[in-house]
């Protein structure tokens, strides 16, 4: 059975930085594409960064480029967001997600994977 747990989360000032960690068992993050995707108050789930399964190739969003990266430690079997310069508009909760598929078409889709994980809030202060 998979299971994704996120945690890293909190509540941090605007300008502050927190990591996520999605922390995955049955389940090899080295031989699986990883997602994250965020969900706000009142708005639909949106991707925020993604990481191929060779762990070459990373996408993401527009409003974080810059500021927020994905990673994975293949020995930890964990995947990672890194948040920095965090603004008010980040506020939501973060869900990480992983598919053992190799070829997936967008990773910014979230029909692109197959387990996720219960999500953990993000609340940033101005």
């Amino acid at each position: 059975q998979v299971q994704l747990v996120e945690s890293g989360g909190g509540l941090v000032q605007a300008g502050g930085s927190l990591r996520l960690s999605c922390a995955a068992s049955g389940l090899t993050v080295s031989t699986s594409a990883m997602g994250w995707f965020r969900q706000a108050p009142g708005k639909e789930r949106e991707f925020v960064a993604g990481i191929s399964w060779t762990g070459t190739i990373t996408n993401s969003a527009d409003s974080v480029k810059g500021r927020f990266l994905i990673s994975r430690d293949n020995a930890e079997n964990t995947g990672y967001l890194q948040m920095n310069s965090l603004k008010p508009e980040d506020t939501a909760v973060y869900y990480c997600a992983a598919t053992r598929r190799i070829r997936i078409v967008n990773m910014r889709r979230e029909n692109e994977y197959d387990y996720w994980g219960q999500g953990t809030q993000v609340t940033v202060s101005s």
